[in-house]
């Protein structure tokens, strides 16, 4: 498992690791039941501290990416992607919403929307 991080971005450290976690299961990378590092190894193998890598393990854990057992270790949780999915559908619900308010208070048509919204999505195709 390979985590980058970078000392310029915009992001904690700790959100780094957890967007990476997240990423890599959402990707298929990780699975179901897969082992992560313990907290000690991949704060050495990324030179940071243990209280870093605990803070993303623990949000990993209480968004339901992981499961964590003492004495056993830190694994990839069975349910991770459906919530995931439900999350960002949330997210995007909402920048949705705010879009269409925009649009109406701006006197922007539906249809100007819509091909806004469809040039945004292609764009990373």
């Amino acid at each position: 498992m390979e985590i980058i991080i970078s000392n310029n971005a915009n992001k904690p450290i700790y959100e780094q690791i957890t967007s990476q976690i997240k990423a890599m299961i959402m990707s298929g990378e990780l699975q179901s039941g897969d082992a992560i590092p313990s907290m000690r190894a991949l704060a050495k193998s990324i030179h940071v501290s243990v209280i870093t890598v605990q803070k993303a393990y623990e949000d990993l854990q209480r968004d339901g990416f992981i499961e964590t057992t003492v004495g056993r270790g830190s694994f990839v949780s069975a349910q991770n992607k459906e919530f995931y999915q439900e999350e960002q559908q949330r997210i995007a619900e909402e920048h949705l919403q705010a879009a269409a308010e925009i649009g109406r208070t701006s006197n922007i048509s539906l249809e100007k929307l819509t091909e806004l919204l469809a040039l945004f999505y292609q764009e990373d195709e």
